[in-house]
């Protein structure tokens, strides 16, 4: 198929993000020397369209919250220039009182926005952390926000652990109206026994919920490397439990540039998916992506 779509995609001005401007933090992906820097929608373009993709989703960078209408702002001058992204994911602050008011402001400034992201996850590990608790999805000023999604028609992408995913699982059932959609396919952490039956234990709670489906990105984040194994057991476990209708691929560039080119990324991706039948490698990656995020057909 020629038809490929990035779901989970970024673009960045250093001087925007505090985390690759100043001092030097831990993250969960590791040392990333190599991306403190401006990575521009003209790069990611020569890059993604070299490997056959025909439209990306933007998914937001950790701008400062209260800079949440800047980022969508910027994001619609960008798409005017070039045509790039072909949809967004923006943040807000979904902890405060008027993160509705804030995503209204983002859906008038431009209709390319889908839905917003807000990192839940939370892991003993100290970097491995973005939540300040492993259960702030049952804040209610939080769940307040996220019933406000289904009156703009917005996903919620959901960015959790194995260990929270039997509290995810009674938050989304909250909320059968709304999309959500699992980050880098639940970030399994370790290749521990252990670790990856907890990791599909709550992959099968969460495929249980017909609001879910299921992102196969981010799978370096733990190894700093394109594993062909990791992305073929992750790719099976998360197509027996959700089925290709619900799976969808992306290429968390730039982050995956701290390890690996596009081209071969992608071409691993499809490797641990060619054992199937051509309705669910096009489905994974590219028609799921373009109903989630309602994206326009390709113009192949």
């Amino acid at each position: 198929m020629s038809d490929l779509v990035d779901a989970h995609h970024h673009l960045w001005r250093r001087d925007d993000l505090p985390w690759l401007s100043g001092e030097m933090v831990p993250r969960i992906f590791g040392p990333y020397e190599p991306i403190r820097r401006d990575y521009p929608a003209a790069e990611y373009i020569a890059e993604a369209t070299a490997c056959g993709v025909t439209s990306s989703v933007y998914v937001q960078t950790n701008w400062p919250l209260e800079r949440a209408v800047d980022e969508v702002r910027w994001l619609r001058d960008v798409h005017a220039e070039t045509g790039w992204p072909t949809a967004v994911v923006g943040s807000a602050d979904l902890f405060a009182a008027d993160a509705a008011d804030v995503m209204r402001r983002q859906a008038a400034v431009t209709p390319l926005v889908r839905g917003v992201r807000l990192q839940l996850h939370w892991h003993e590990r100290p970097e491995f952390r973005f939540a300040s608790a492993p259960d702030r999805m049952h804040d209610p000023t939080f769940r307040r926000n996220i019933a406000a999604l289904a009156d703009l028609g917005w996903l919620f992408e959901l960015q959790v652990f194995a260990g929270q995913m039997d509290d995810a699982a009674a938050f989304v059932a909250a909320f059968p109206r709304t999309t959500f959609v699992l980050v880098h396919a639940g970030m399994l952490d370790s290749p521990e026994p252990s670790r990856v039956d907890e990791w599909a234990r709550g992959l099968r709670r969460l495929a249980d919920l017909p609001n879910v489906v299921v992102k196969l990105t981010g799978q370096g984040t733990f190894v700093h490397r394109v594993d062909q194994p990791l992305i073929d057991q992750v790719t099976a476990v998360c197509l027996e439990l959700f089925g290709a209708e619900r799976c969808m691929w992306g290429s968390n560039f730039p982050v995956e540039k701290i390890w690996t080119e596009l081209p071969p990324l992608v071409s691993a991706w499809k490797r641990a998916l060619r054992p199937y039948p051509d309705p669910v490698r096009e489905a994974v990656l590219a028609g799921t992506a373009r109903r989630v995020y309602g994206l326009p057909p390709a113009q192949l």
